[in-house]
């Protein structure tokens, strides 16, 4: 057989151990993982450098010895690491094969000419992976591949002495060493097709996250406690995950899986990973936990939701197996984190409006309840005997009242105009039930702007509910206090209390037509603010407040 032809069959075996070699690698999970993704962490980019070192150094002593020179695949394991994962491996892996080349043969007569090719097949390789796309790769590496090895040819002869004998080794292993570059091609197509299954799984992956969102979108119409419990059920069952929680930035709104029993609807997050999260609004992912109530959790993953660029809560993946949380699973949760950003969004708005139409009833209700109008026309017209100047007062103040209810609408007003509304009420009440009623202000100066119609529905349940029901005379107390970073609105009587039974209902949305005015409240409060009505039992009495947190879009409800 021709020696050449059988120096180019060696070179092609050796350049199939080492497709066999990245092939076998290319199963491994850890290592198929590093080549989905875009960008490598400092330890994948080391391990896969002294991976492409080895196959080089390797590459060196496999070579066959002809005239003082070695007939090896170095060069191809120079330029398929740098095609494949960037300057960095090309770099590093041609300076240490081409050093190592050197050392083994200082005085050899390829020794320099292989120490420089090397150095410069790990530069062309960084290039061709940074300038050259990722389809025509493959085709850039063979031409580079063979370009070096023509190069080292043209050194060998040029540095030989005496000039015979380089010639001599240049006939000899010319052919086989330009025409073995072939192989970089065929390992950057290898490669390169584990890569590309990277846009099959994402397929894959984005139809479970949509399979999962149409299974789930039912529960968004009405977001509770059961229906978000519903949600993390269907999403744990379709990925077998072990455990699945979803929060809002201050509690667990619902958690099903392991450990299920440790953990409370309504209990505060005390996860430090989950507080960074929503903290950054960033993607958390551990394979190892260290930062977890529940020690047999091994893998989490925790992806902010985002709503208006603020983040509102947190889906979280469990599983009790390490290193599980993987690309694919990591693609299609990031796909769903946003569907369900998306799905709560358009839920919380259809609330809002839904709570808004109820509130507008209720408005519409309180406008021409003919009760209400009855008892005040009979307040003034009793008072018309006593005090005619009262009588007059009462009159501009009923006017003052009905016509800011004609003129409401679903825009944010100043909080001044609300309590103008408020006190209106709180006069005709005060006509009516004498003495019997005495009502205090607390109202410290601040600049803000919210809902109608949230303040004087608390006031009117608490003269009804608190203070007319009992025998002697009452007090309700309305506050409006700036505590800096927000402002607190609050309602207090020393009427007869509110039992346990209804501040529960009121939590877990059961609540009897009768109590729909506070209901009414406390929904559109926390659609609005995130959080809703804290009622307090006071001895005697009751308490309640909302808070508004002072924010930077806070201007865009002006």
């Amino acid at each position: 057989m021709n020696p050449s032809l059988e120096m180019l069959i060696h070179i092609f075996e050796r350049a199939a151990l080492l497709l066999i070699c990245l092939f076998f690698l290319t199963r491994v999970p850890r290592f198929k993982e590093s080549l989905h993704r875009e960008q490598h962490t400092l330890s994948e980019r080391i391990i896969i450098t002294l991976i492409f070192c080895l196959f080089a150094v390797f590459g060196t002593y496999s070579g066959i010895k002809v005239e003082g020179s070695l007939v090896n695949v170095r060069i191809i394991a120079v330029m398929s690491g740098g095609i494949l994962f960037g300057p960095w491996v090309g770099i590093i892996t041609g300076i240490v094969s081409g050093v190592h080349r050197y050392l083994i043969d200082i005085d050899g007569v390829t020794s320099v000419p292989c120490l420089i090719t090397s150095i410069i097949a790990g530069i062309a390789s960084g290039l061709i992976n940074i300038k050259v796309k990722k389809s025509q790769r493959w085709i850039y590496g063979i031409a580079a591949g063979m370009s070096c090895e023509v190069l080292t040819m043209l050194l060998i002869l040029a540095m030989a002495e005496p000039f015979k004998l380089g010639l001599d080794i240049v006939s000899k292993i010319g052919f086989p060493m330009i025409v073995g570059e072939v192989n970089v091609g065929l390992i950057v197509l290898l490669v390169m097709s584990v890569e590309d299954e990277k846009e099959m799984i994402a397929a894959k992956q984005a139809k479970l996250a949509l399979d999962i969102a149409n299974k789930t979108l039912p529960y968004f119409r009405s977001i509770n406690t059961e229906s978000l419990k519903k949600i993390c059920i269907i999403i744990k069952d379709q990925i077998n995950a072990d455990a699945v929680a979803i929060t809002d930035t201050k509690i667990v709104l619902a958690y099903v899986g392991f450990g299920e029993e440790r953990y409370n609807i309504g209990q505060e997050i005390i996860s430090d990973l989950t507080k960074a999260a929503i903290r950054s609004g960033e993607i958390t992912i551990r394979n190892r936990v260290s930062d977890q109530p529940t020690p047999e959790i091994q893998s989490l993953l925790i992806m902010p939701f985002e709503e208006r660029g603020e983040v509102t809560g947190t889906l979280k993946i469990y599983y009790r197996k390490a290193s599980k949380m993987t690309y694919p699973l990591q693609t299609m949760a990031i796909g769903l984190s946003q569907i369900i950003s998306t799905l709560m969004e358009i839920s919380r708005v259809e609330q809002i409006k839904e709570a808004a139409n109820k509130a507008e009833l209720k408005a519409l209700q309180t406008k021409i309840n003919p009760h209400f109008l009855f008892n005040a026309l009979n307040a003034i017209a009793s008072t018309t005997r006593r005090n005619p100047e009262k009588a007059r007062e009462l009159i501009i103040t009923l006017s003052s009242y009905m016509r800011y209810n004609l003129e409401l609408s679903d825009e944010f007003i100043d909080i001044h105009d609300e309590l103008q509304q408020v006190h209106d009420y709180v006069e005709i009440e005060k006509a009516r039930f004498g003495s019997k009623l005495q009502v205090e202000y607390d109202i410290e100066k601040v600049n803000l702007k919210l809902p109608s119609l949230l303040i004087q529905p608390l006031v009117e349940n608490a003269i009804i509910h608190g203070i007319l029901k009992t025998k002697g005379p009452g007090t309700v107390t309305i506050a409006v206090n700036d505590l800096g970073d927000k402002v607190r609105i609050s309602v207090k009587d020393t009427g007869a209390g509110i039992s346990d039974e209804v501040i529960e209902n009121l939590y877990r949305d059961d609540v009897p037509a009768r109590q729909i005015g506070l209901y009414n409240v406390h929904q559109r409060v926390r659609l609005i603010y995130g959080k809703g009505l804290i009622i307090k039992r006071l001895s005697p009495g009751t308490e309640v407040y909302f808070d508004i947190e002072r924010r930077k879009d806070e201007s865009d409800h002006c």
